[in-house]
Order: structure tokens, then C-alpha cells, then sequence
């Protein structure tokens, strides 16, 4: 990926094309234009048969110009840069802050385009789209441009897990405004992806972003919490007031509940959730012993499983048996 800056400093992830998509694109392109310079040229000498031979030359160097170098600069201005071959690849051009083309860019990029790609065949573009970081000839070096791709694989991005329901409402308090977005998407990252981390990893990873939540709400970590549902509870505030803000004050618990899918059913002790399932955090067993670092108001049964001390003013019955701990 590439991160692009904007003009109003908006940060764009991009991901540039490399050298195999763009010869592709090239090479349609040129079949495309060398079919039509075809066509016209044979169209001219038919309709100006009766002419000098100073004339038809004259007329041939001009349907070239026109054909070869015209062509394909007036259709990544009208297309915003998107050519025959680039659509057919994916591909895009824009500018360096992530914008449409103009005929400037096109411009630029189609008269440099005739010296290394036309009269080199293509020689000095495929090492210079070689040698570049982001896969740029000199074209768009000197047009200031670049080839994207616009079709990507989409993936699924991860559910973020909901808090247990004994720390719903608790955090409505906090001043979330100085929380950065680049924390935001940390804790985001880790909640989606906690599952697949090892025991003592996850949990020292939870327990440094809940520190750093922490430092920027102004609130520490309340006792007896775990480190993950606390992360987990406090997104989930975060969404509330997104959703408060964008429909109102009725919309918030509908879109809440929409966003967390239900589960299939109870998971068992040491089974893994299906496909689909949703899971509070907080609430799954785990036989693994307290891992270093550990809060101290973590105890070990017997049984291996981690149990939160027990916190003031919440009842034995209203909290979860076990602490945050991801499978192994």
C-alpha cells in the first residue's frame, strides 16, 4: 500500500500498479491505437490518391502525431485517466495527492510516453516502472501522476466482539476527544484480530492499549476489569455516540444491536466460536495459566481458568465468571 497525502491533509492508502499490469494496459492500448492509425491511414490513401507525394507524406506524419500521441492523451483527459487498456487491467491514473488527471498530466505523460515507450519499445519505461517504489515511468515522474489499481480483492474485515453485558452504559462518561484515530484503529486491529494471538501476547498487547485509552480519556482503568473488555466496552461507547450524532438519540441502541450479529448458541469451554458467531469479551474460558505480567487482581482457580477480582459495587450475579483471554 501507499499512503497518499491529500491537499486537506487526508491520508489515502493506495495501492500502486506494478510492471507486469501496466505492460498489459500498454500493450492494449497500442494494439487499439495501431488498429485505428491502420484504418485511417488506409482511409487517406484511398481519399488522397490523387495528390502529391509531398502532400501524403505530410498527411501521414500528421495522422501519426494525431493517432499515436493525440489519442491517447485526449482519452485520459475525458476518461480521468482510464485508457482502454487500464480499464480492461483495473488500472487508474491520478495525481500525486490522489486526484483526477487533467490535460496537463495526460499531456505530459503522452509526449514523454512517445520517447520511452514508442521509440524505445518500451525499454526505458519498463526499468524505470522497475527501479521505482511505486512502480512510476518517467511520465508520471515529470506529470507528477500515478498508475493505481481500482479493482481489489474485498476482504472481510473482522467483527469487533461486544463487551459483556455488565459493562454496558459504564463508560458513557469519558471524554473520548482526545483519543487520536491512530489509537482507535490499534485497539480496533487488536479486537478483530485477538483470537489469533497467543495467550501472554494478547494480553500484555490489551494491556498496553488500555493504558494509553486510559492516559488520553483522563480515567484510569477501572479495577477488575479486563484490559480486553475494557478496550471492548469503550469502542463500543465510541459507536454509540457516532451513531447518537449521525440519527439521533433513538438510533443509537437499534444501530448498536444491528452491528453485533446474534450467536448461533452458547459456546462450551474450549470450544472456538463458528463462523458467524459473536462472542463478549470476557466472557471465554480458558484453560491457560495467568500469563506474565498479569494484573494481580487476577486469580487462578483450579481449574486453570482466570476470574477477575471481584469489583466494587458490582454484584457477584451481574459479571462474568472469567477474564479476557484469547484461545491459544
Amino acid at each position: 500500500m501507499s499512503e497518499l497525502v491529500t491537499g486537506e491533509a487526508v491520508a489515502l492508502e493506495l495501492r500502486p500498479a506494478r510492471l507486469p499490469s501496466r505492460a498489459l494496459a500498454v500493450l492494449l492500448d497500442l494494439v487499439a491505437a495501431m488498429a485505428v492509425y491502420v484504418a485511417v491511414t488506409i482511409a487517406l490513401v484511398v481519399s488522397t490518391a490523387s495528390l502529391d507525394e509531398a502532400a501524403q507524406t505530410a498527411l501521414s506524419i500528421a495522422t501519426f502525431v494525431l493517432v499515436l500521441v493525440g489519442g491517447p492523451i485526449a482519452v485520459e483527459t475525458l476518461s480521468h485517466g482510464r485508457s482502454l487498456g487500464k480499464m480492461a487491467c483495473g488500472l487508474r491514473v491520478v495525481r500525486d495527492d490522489g486526484g483526477p488527471i487533467r490535460f496537463r498530466h495526460a499531456l505530459v505523460r503522452g509526449l514523454i510516453g512517445v520517447i520511452e515507450i514508442l521509440m524505445t519499445f518500451g525499454i526505458v519505461a519498463c526499468i524505470a516502472s522497475f527501479v521505482s517504489a511505486r512502480g512510476r515511468r518517467l511520465g508520471d515522474v515529470f506529470a507528477g501522476t500515478l498508475v493505481v489499481r481500482e479493482r481489489i480483492p474485498v476482504t472481510r474485515t473482522g467483527f469487533v466482539p461486544p463487551p459483556p453485558p455488565w459493562l454496558a452504559g459504564r463508560f458513557s462518561g469519558l471524554d473520548l476527544s482526545a483519543v487520536p484515530d491512530g489509537l482507535w484503529l490499534a485497539v480496533r486491529q487488536y479486537l478483530t484480530r485477538m483470537q489469533q494471538l497467543d495467550p501472554q501476547v494478547g494480553w500484555s498487547m490489551a494491556e498496553r492499549l488500555a493504558s494509553d485509552l486510559a492516559e488520553r480519556t483522563g480515567a484510569p482503568v477501572p479495577q477488575g476489569v479486563p484490559p480486553a473488555a475494557y478496550l471492548a466496552a469503550v469502542v463500543q461507547e465510541r459507536q454509540a455516540r457516532e451513531a447518537r450524532r449521525a440519527f439521533g438519540n433513538d438510533a443509537a441502541p437499534a444501530a448498536m444491536s444491528a452491528a453485533a450479529p446474534a450467536t448461533s448458541g452458547p459456546v462450551g469451554k474450549g470450544e472456538a466460536p463458528a463462523a458467524g458467531e459473536a462472542r463478549a469479551v470476557g466472557e471465554t474460558p480458558a484453560a491457560h495459566a495467568r500469563p506474565v505480567g498479569a494484573p494481580e487482581g487476577v486469580s487462578e482457580p483450579s481449574g486453570g481458568e482466570r476470574r477477575p477480582a471481584a469489583s466494587p459495587g458490582v454484584p457477584a450475579g451481574e459479571r462474568p465468571g472469567t477474564g479476557f483471554v484469547p484461545p491459544g
